[in-house]
């Protein structure tokens, strides 16, 4: 063998290495992280839901784990979602509360309060590490061009509502396409009206084009164009946030004597002639998204490397003094027991405000079919994501890696108590210790309540005030948020004293 034939022997035996080991090497995973809006516990069929079919969200309960004891970081969208993106809990959190940025930056028109230019997220860590990033939905960490614009905080596209108070109507004038603004509807429908006379009529609150099917649409695209991988999707969907008005096929897949009364909005969002029926068809849709996606992770062969979550952003919206049939925006959640038998809904620290349905399917790494009583809550998701692509994970964050606890079953001896501080509906704070709660609120009033503490597995409706023989738990509860909770001005809760409150 001369010289040139042993080169070319040796590149030879180089290139078939290298291309056997390409060839060996699994596909990095791909992340889908879907975000339903006011979801209540109880809302899904895998959850006991009895009147709304959701079979798409059924079947990824039954092709993964499902868990029982899984927590929002905040009850209303804006801090649920700054602490699911940032993995810091409401103690740590910038953005603590729903503030409207043009109230402290009146150069925007719209948006919420931004999360700052320090501010790291775990798109921003999925991005760096070379996944393609999108998001489609709501956004309401920021206006577009501010410090907390999606495609400053790691999102390549953005696409649907930047700010939560446009996303109260379905058919609104504009959505966004990154830093443009794209006309959709003129007019548009309003997202909140009342009709206190007249005849109620569905079509009066219907557009020209219905702004959720544009986003998942979007989704489905980002989807084909990034099949190669790897992607890092989320999907924070408005569904089934009022106002109330999905199109009229949705509406009538529902019986008709569901609805003994119309709905005038005289609990704020719009009027609907049938709103159980039209709460019913936003549950119905998001469904149908749902199986969207698997249908095309499926189908581009992509499905059995690709982690798929889906949670809720709160509990279901609450009561009003108007009207003791309706929540705000119509929504009967008695007729549907939309909690559960948990106490309290959106806005409220109680369990039926926080607690939230977590479905997580990864086939071959996620046991089938498996339910998951750990604990756990969003400031967890940035280090288990990290965990599961095998990235690095940032200092400084307060949740847990659940990935033992997804992929091995492992069940946690213990894990660091869990802090809720919410300056909103009268400024609350929870902390989760082991199995019971310790909550206090009316902070923010004149006459901030008293201390409560409940045994969660044992009482998880919240019944039974275990306050006056648990004043250890109190003390504790204290202890942890005066080391937990640092000040945040545009978000002040006042930290109540143990012994004040006993």
């Amino acid at each position: 063998m001369n010289e040139r034939q042993w080169i070319a022997t040796v590149l030879l035996f180089f290139v078939s290495g290298v291309m056997a080991a390409s060839a060996a090497d699994p596909p990095r995973l791909n992340v889908v992280f879907i975000l339903a809006d006011d979801l209540g516990w109880g809302e899904l069929g895998c959850y006991g839901q009895e009147k709304i079919p959701t079979p798409h969200i059924d079947r990824l309960a039954s092709q993964g784990m499902r868990f029982t004891q899984h927590y929002t970081g905040a009850p209303v969208c804006a801090p649920a979602r700054c602490v699911l993106m940032t993995g810091k809990h409401l103690g740590h959190a910038e953005i603590r509360g729903n503030f409207p940025a043009p109230k402290a930056f009146p150069e925007f028109t719209e948006g919420q309060y931004p999360l700052s230019e320090a501010a790291l997220t775990v798109a921003q860590v999925f991005q760096r590490a070379g996944y393609a990033t999108g998001a489609m939905g709501k956004w309401g960490l920021g206006p577009v061009g501010s410090t907390g614009d999606p495609n400053r905080k790691g999102f390549d596209l953005f696409f649907g509502y930047n700010c939560q108070a446009v996303a109260h109507s379905f058919y609104p004038s504009h959505l966004w396409h990154n830093d443009q603004q794209i006309l959709i509807n003129d007019p548009p429908i309003p997202g909140h009206q009342r009709q206190p006379e007249g005849p109620v009529r569905m079509e009066d609150w219907i557009g020209q084009t219905y702004a959720p099917k544009l986003m998942i649409d979007q989704a489905i695209k980002f989807l084909e164009e990034n099949q190669t991988g790897p992607f890092f999707l989320y999907l924070p969907f408005i569904e089934p946030h009022v106002a109330m008005h999905p199109p009229r096929e949705s509406v009538e897949r529902f019986p008709e004597q569901w609805d003994d009364r119309v709905y005038r909005g005289q609990c704020g969002y719009l009027p609907h002639p049938r709103p159980r029926a039209g709460y019913a068809a936003m549950i119905a849709d998001l469904d149908g998204y749902v199986g969207r996606v698997m249908e095309i992770l499926d189908t581009m062969g992509v499905a059995d490397h690709t982690l798929v979550i889906f949670t809720s952003d709160n509990g279901t919206t609450h009561p009003r003094p108007q009207d003791p049939r309706f929540h705000v925006g119509g929504v009967d959640a008695q007729f549907f027991n939309s909690t559960a038998g948990l106490r309290g809904y959106k806005g409220s620290l109680y369990e039926g405000g926080i607690r939230v349905p977590l479905i997580v399917r990864l086939p071959g790494q996620i046991p089938a079919g498996t339910i998951s009583d750990v604990p756990g809550y969003f400031p967890d998701w940035f280090p288990t994501l990290c965990a599961a692509a095998g990235l690095e994970t940032p200092e400084g964050l307060d949740g847990e890696n659940l990935w033992p606890v997804l992929t091995e079953g492992l069940v946690p001896e213990s894990r660091r108590p869990m802090v809720w501080v919410f300056p909103e509906y009268g400024g609350q704070v929870a902390v989760r210790i082991d199995h019971y709660k310790v909550i206090c609120q009316g902070l923010r009033t004149k006459n901030p309540g008293p201390w409560e503490v409940y045994d969660l597995n044992r009482d998880p409706g919240e019944a039974d005030d275990l306050a006056a023989e648990r004043t250890d738990l109190i003390r504790q509860a204290e202890e942890i948020l005066r080391r937990e909770v640092l000040d945040n001005p545009q978000f002040p809760v006042p930290i109540p004293l143990a012994d004040s409150r006993r």
